[in-house]
Formats: C-alpha cells, sequence, structure tokens
C-alpha cells in the first residue's frame, strides 16, 4: 500500500463520518484469561466514546511505510490455507460470526502471549503486566472510479472495498488520585483506573492498492519498528519475516564495515546515505508511488562510484547476498533518513542529512580530525561565539 491508499482509509475514520458499521472486542489479562467481550453496532455507540476507538484505528495505518507498516503476503492462492480462509471469512461475515471472530480473537491473544512469555511464575511480574484489549472494525465502501486522467467520479463507481481493521493495545493501571468532585464540593480519593493505550500492533485486510482489493497481501502495524511481532505474524498470516527494519538497516552498516575496512571512509557512507536520502525524498513527492526499494548490486555501483576498490566491492555484494539473498531493501531501511549522526567515544555530532556533507575527516600530524564547516553563526550553551 501507498501513502495514498493508507490515507483514503485513515478519511474513512474520522470519527464525524461514522462510517463503520460495527466493532467487536476482547479484554483479556496478562495470563490470557477473557475479562469481557463486546458486539457493537456503530450507530449504538456514544460519540465520545466512538472518537476514542477511531484515534485507536487511525494509529494502526499511521507511521512510516515499510518501517512501521509492513506489507504481509497472504497465500491467497491456495485454497486449503487455514489463514487466508479464516481471513477471508473475517470479512465476508462482516464480524458478524461469533464463532468466527472468536477464532481470530483467541490467535491473536495467543501469540501477544508467547511473545511476553509465561508471567505465571513470578507474581511481581504478573502485577506490573499490562492487560489487553483486542480490537475489531469492519467497513465497506463504494470506490470511486479513476478516469485516465487521475480523477475519480463516486457516482462511476464499479467496485465495493470490505475490509478489517486489527488493533492490539495494551491496558494499564494507573494510580490512586485525589480528584474534585462537582457533586461534593471537594477533593475525593479516587481509585486507579484501567486506562487503553494507542496499540502497539495491528493489522488491516485485504490490502487497498489504489482501489483494488488486494487479497493476497494485508498491512501490518507495528509501533517498534524494530519488533516485527514474528509470533503474530506466523500464527495469524502464516508467515515469517526476513528481518525487522531496524534489523535489516543494522545488518547492512555491519556489512558495509567488514568488508570494505580500511576503505569505509566518511566520504563513502556520505555518498551511500545521499543517494538512499534522494531516493526516499522522490518517493515521498509522489503519494501515489510504490515504496523505494534497493538491492545489493545498486549499493555496489554507489560503491564503486566512490572510488572502492574492485575487490572491496566483490566483498560486500558477496555480503549482501549471504544476508539478504536476492531480495531488495526498502530504500527508508538501507541507512538513516532522519539525520547523519557521527559519533566517537566521547562526542556525538547529529548533522541534518542534506547537510552531511559539511563534515569531513582529516589526518594532521598524525592525529585523526573530524571538521564541521561553520557556514553560519556558531552558538555554544545558547551564546554566539566568533572562531579566530
Amino acid at each position: 500500500m501507498t501513502q495514498k491508499d493508507f490515507s483514503e482509509i485513515r478519511k474513512r475514520l474520522q470519527a464525524e463520518k461514522r462510517a463503520a458499521t460495527l466493532i467487536r472486542g476482547w479484554y483479556v489479562d496478562a495470563t490470557g484469561k477473557v475479562l469481557t467481550s463486546f458486539k457493537t453496532p456503530v450507530g449504538l455507540i456514544p460519540q465520545a466514546e466512538y472518537e476514542k476507538y477511531m484515534v485507536l484505528f487511525k494509529k494502526t495505518l499511521s507511521g512510516t511505510v515499510d518501517q512501521n507498516l509492513i506489507d504481509v503476503p497472504v497465500k491467497a492462492d491456495d485454497s486449503g490455507n487455514p489463514c487466508y480462509m479464516q481471513l477471508m471469512e473475517l470479512c465476508k461475515s462482516e464480524l458478524e460470526d461469533d464463532a468466527i471472530a472468536e477464532i481470530m480473537f483467541t490467535k491473536v491473544a495467543q501469540a501477544m502471549l508467547k511473545e511476553n512469555g509465561d508471567l505465571s511464575q513470578s507474581v511481581d511480574e504478573l502485577k506490573k503486566a499490562p492487560n489487553m484489549l483486542i480490537l475489531l472494525l469492519y467497513d465497506s465502501f463504494d470506490v470511486a472510479y479513476r478516469h485516465p486522467d487521475g480523477e475519480q467520479e463516486l457516482e462511476m463507481s464499479e467496485a465495493v472495498f470490505n475490509y478489517v481493521l486489527c488493533a492490539v493495545c495494551p491496558v494499564k493501571q494507573g494510580k490512586d488520585s485525589l480528584t474534585y468532585s462537582d457533586a461534593d464540593a471537594a477533593f475525593i480519593a479516587r481509585p486507579a483506573d484501567w486506562s487503553v493505550l494507542a496499540p502497539t500492533m495491528g493489522f488491516m485486510y485485504p490490502a487497498y492498492d489504489s482501489g483494488n482489493m488486494n487479497i493476497s497481501s494485508a498491512s501490518v502495524y507495528t509501533k517498534d519498528a524494530s519488533n516485527l511481532h514474528e509470533d503474530f505474524l506466523k500464527d495469524v498470516f502464516d508467515y515469517e519475516p526476513l528481518m525487522s527494519a531496524t534489523m535489516q538497516s543494522a545488518t547492512l552498516c555491519d556489512i558495509l564495515q567488514n568488508t570494505l575496512q580500511e576503505e569505509c571512509s566518511m566520504e563513502v557512507i556520505q555518498s551511500v546515505t545521499g543517494t538512499v536520502n534522494a531516493i526516499v525524498a522522490e518517493q515521498k513527492e509522489d503519494k501515489d508511488a510504490e515504496p523505494a526499494k534497493i538491492g545489493g548490486r545498486e549499493v555496489s555501483e554507489i560503491l564503486t562510484s566512490c572510488g572502492v576498490s574492485e575487490e572491496k566491492v566483490q566483498a560486500f555484494t558477496t555480503g549482501f547476498q549471504e544476508a539478504f539473498g536476492e531480495n531488495e531493501l526498502p530504500a527508508i531501511n538501507v541507512m538513516p533518513t532522519r539525520e547523519f549522526k557521527v559519533q566517537t567515544p566521547s562526542v556525538q555530532i547529529k548533522v541534518a542529512p542534506d547537510h552531511a556533507d559539511l563534515v569531513t575527516t582529516r589526518l594532521i600530524d598524525g592525529q585523526r580530525y573530524i571538521m564541521i564547516l561553520a557556514d553560519g553563526n556558531v552558538e555554544v550553551n545558547g551564546v554566539n561565539i566568533t572562531i579566530q
């Protein structure tokens, strides 16, 4: 799904539209015990509560594509795939079938419990562990017809898009507090409440690809880009991911360092970073564009253009293939794109990526130096200084 696709679905979740038709929920404790469950038509949910639900669901469609929002394949061509059949039945039933919904709730809860580990042996850990609210939403809408010039016309709609959203939210207990009561005109002790926090993960099925229903793909949300929730992906989608966005970036950095060795210079990393940032920036400008990908061949070409020896480039190519095979990586995961960071044991320098060329290295009288071009005012602890 593209940025524009996610944006179109998020618009459906604006509280004032009340576009969704049904919301279901399972509330379980840290051991997996079901505390309560509900199935409520949207028309019966008070506006104040509905707004809170929409905040949670919209969160599962937010973040960075290929980092927080991941396309997950669903083996739709295999009619015997139980995961595919379960997801399709969930949509076809419009969440009305209690038995089908309970199967999905159970899968999600068990996967999250496996991730958290067995807490039953520790009373302290069990007390601190949050409960979990698993939410499901059903929505359906007419897809606007798209003319060749890109203009959309809802009156000519030829397709209906049906989908299910899932949000997995931790529920934590706060602290006892002293609050003011209007009725008593006094401050009274209030027991600790259980509050629903922003979802840590969720999913949308099927994927929405430029107005088309893609039953062979789902979009999975993870709040923490370093945590792909492998048990969840395996149990719900029968999918085993290669590695998380954070791990992809860390692995590529290790390959560069270990294979280039003494040729891994500031200029080389600046060149790789600059090229990646340019690709990502171009892709972000086009909301309809698919997330940009980069393979080992493209990175090797960058290294060659920087003057890295053929031997080192070949070593990098081999290292890339051993780690990722023939897979291309999301460009945004190749190198950090939000900042250019230089770090020593005692100093850390952060520069905007588009100004990374202001930082250079020099060897002066046998000593290594990091040099920064001061092309404007220089402040130290908020005070403008003069460089003499």
